[in-house]
């Protein structure tokens, strides 16, 4: 019988196990018979969900898509569906619309009331109501899984990520084959500074499931943060193989590229994204990120297109702008430049719930609690190794610049921006450091060094960690860590204000989408840069950006004498160092320095009046002639 015939038995049973049997073996047919049956029964249920299924081994994820939801909509109460639903919507990148489609798979799939009245709450994002139903549910039955795995994704939401984990550790001991709860294991994971782990957990997954594209995406991504992008990329073109009409894997492919340098294919892989869905501002942005790249007209004219684009999500909307601003800049139209990253910061800043003065506090307490006595009475603490260089500082102040010198060097490996530092921090009770001792601070410098251990594969003695916010952690670090070398990576408060407003973050920098945010952010960096500099003289080594542009060989060999270096002409030479660099700069880093961009940021100064204003005297201070220029 061939697949686009009407069925020859009346039985709908029949017909669609006959599309159920060809899924495995011909999609493309079982889409055939589905959609037969679908014309005598239109709104049939299980052959809209097969039309979906088969849909998405064909790689139409935005067709498999629209099938499950008219799955669900035909039957509201069929899990089943909506679980189909929220891992096509996972997959395609909507992380919000695919909780809510498990988390409606979960509600009509559970009988018990606490379930559904947490579930609805849940859906609605009522946090307290859903909090108080899942712990009576859970008083009641504290090993329903279910219930675990829904009080997890509570926590995520609200920034407990250790209790989040806790519970889905908990989750996936009582039921091991738990697959929901593992994958939300995995991501969490990933996210927070455990790649390794999360890689076990996602292979597991993924050996009972090996056709299964959420968990290769998870698995490339996390192949990436692991450092191994050249696997990273392998893992995506499989994915790509199967489904090439992911726009997403395509743009993630592209960050992997350009991460270990391959510019032309992460730009072809970047575009590629961008021909199958134009309105994409995270691939937009992606190109201008790349900083060396230069849009064209016809570039130009498809953001604007895309902007006027009806639905379009917020998320998307505001990095267009980010990218039509650096569009206008290359143009020299300092103005329209402004006005497209103003509107995107205002977007980008709304969605956020930052308070400045919240570090502002941070560093109050540091100055008024860390004086010279505190770390006098604490000399000899501590693990004695010196194989960390910290980078700290602003974003986008050449830290990555420095990175990339200190990595040219025989003896160093540059890693990445490592979250370990600020993950220990975490787990400090209320009284930080001041309440550890002795055996507790060697414990954590000898923490960190194994957290650490995964990044570093070339085996050399010393590595580089330049998370720029660990600014905040200065004292902790010395703490722990007394023989590590600490570099301060300083930029002009406008050049290096200007150049913040101006980038898209990922994540992470909540202060710079706002012009005196990011203001007081600088000033509250320095101030605790002063502190440390009172309380610990010569504990921390200044590189001024402008002063290593302008005398690159003096203030090499000044930054290699203070951590401890020999110098070699190699770190002269540092664009010519073939390593992965995920930062923005990544491009930049790969040429001899340059002037060009030094006083960019004069072209915007008649619109920074809220950045001067907000840094005060810092501004001031901040030295105007570069040393032995």
């Amino acid at each position: 019988m061939a697949a686009t015939t009407a069925p020859e038995t009346n039985s709908l049973a029949v017909a669609q196990a006959h599309a159920e049997r060809l899924l495995a073996h011909s999609p493309a047919l079982s889409l055939e018979q589905a959609t037969e049956i679908l014309r005598i029964v239109p709104r049939n249920a299980p052959a809209l969900l097969l039309c979906g299924r088969a849909s998405h081994l064909m790689g139409d994820e935005a067709g498999a898509i629209r099938f499950f939801q008219s799955a669900t909509a035909a039957d509201p109460g069929w899990a089943a569906a909506w679980q189909a639903l929220g891992d096509a919507l996972h997959l395609a990148g909507d992380q919000a619309g695919g909780d809510r489609a498990h988390i409606q798979a979960m509600r009509v799939g559970a009988a018990d009331p606490a379930l559904l009245l947490a579930g609805e709450a849940l859906a609605s994002n009522d946090l307290p109501r859903a909090e108080s139903a899942l712990r009576a549910r859970l008083k009641a039955q504290p090993t329903d899984i279910a219930a675990i795995r829904m009080l997890a994704e509570l926590a995520g939401r609200i920034g407990r990520n250790r209790d989040a984990e806790t519970l889905l550790r908990r989750a996936v001991d009582l039921a091991p084959g738990f697959a929901p709860a593992r994958h939300n294991l995995a991501l969490l994971l990933h996210r927070h500074g455990n790649p390794a782990e999360a890689l076990a957990q996602i292979e597991r997954l993924l050996a009972d499931e090996p056709a299964n594209a959420t968990y290769a995406i998870l698995k490339a991504a996390i192949l990436g943060r692991l450092g191994d992008y050249e696997a990273a990329i392998v893992a995506y073109r499989d994915i790509l193989d199967l489904y090439p009409r992911q726009a997403k894997v395509w743009m993630s492919m592209g960050h992997a590229l350009k991460t270990v340098g391959r510019l032309n294919e992460s730009i072809a892989a970047y575009r590629r994204s961008l021909v199958l869905e134009p309105t994409l501002g995270s691939s937009w942005w992606s190109l201008a990120n790349l900083k060396t790249f230069r849009f064209t007209t016809g570039d130009v004219a498809a953001m604007r297109a895309a902007l006027e684009v009806a639905g379009i999500a917020e998320e998307e909307r505001y990095q267009l702008e980010f990218a039509l601003g650096k569009a206008e800049e290359d143009a020299g139209n300092w103005a329209e430049s402004f006005a497209h990253y103003a509107h995107a910061n205002r977007r980008r800043r709304a969605m956020l719930d930052y308070d400045p003065a919240h570090v502002t506090a941070i560093v109050d307490r540091q100055r008024a609690t860390l004086d010279a006595d505190f770390f006098a009475a604490r000399v000899g603490w501590g693990c004695e190794a010196d194989d960390p260089i910290f980078v700290v500082s602003l974003p986008r102040s050449g830290s990555t610049l420095i990175e990339q010198i200190l990595a040219s060097h025989s003896a160093v490996e540059g890693t990445m921006e490592l979250p370990d530092i600020g993950m220990i921090a975490g787990k400090l009770g209320p009284g930080g450091i001041a309440q550890l001792t002795k055996d507790e601070a060697r414990a954590l410098g000898e923490e960190y060094l194994a957290r650490t251990a995964v990044q570093r594969k070339s085996g050399r003695p010393r590595f580089v960690d330049k998370m720029p916010n660990n600014w905040t952690y200065l004292a902790l670090i010395h703490l722990i860590l007394p023989n590590a070398r600490i570099v301060d990576a300083r930029r002009h408060p406008l050049g290096c204000g200007w150049s913040v407003f101006k980038q898209h973050f990922a994540r992470g920098q909540s202060f710079s989408y706002d012009l005196a945010d990011i203001g007081r952010y600088y000033r509250d960096y320095v101030r605790a840069l002063a502190h440390m500099d009172d309380v610990l003289p010569g504990r921390v080594h200044r590189v001024f950006y402008e002063r290593m542009v302008e005398n690159t060989d003096a203030e090499v060999r000044a930054l290699l004498d203070a951590v401890g270096l020999p110098f070699e002409p190699a770190c002269l030479r540092f664009y010519e160092t073939d390593r992965a660099v995920r930062t923005a700069s990544s491009e930049q880093v790969r040429r001899p320095i340059f002037r060009e961009g030094l006083d960019l940021w004069r072209h915007y100064q008649p619109f920074l009046g809220p950045l001067a204003d907000a840094l005060g005297p810092v501004l001031t201070d901040y030295p105007d002639v570069p040393a032995d220029a």
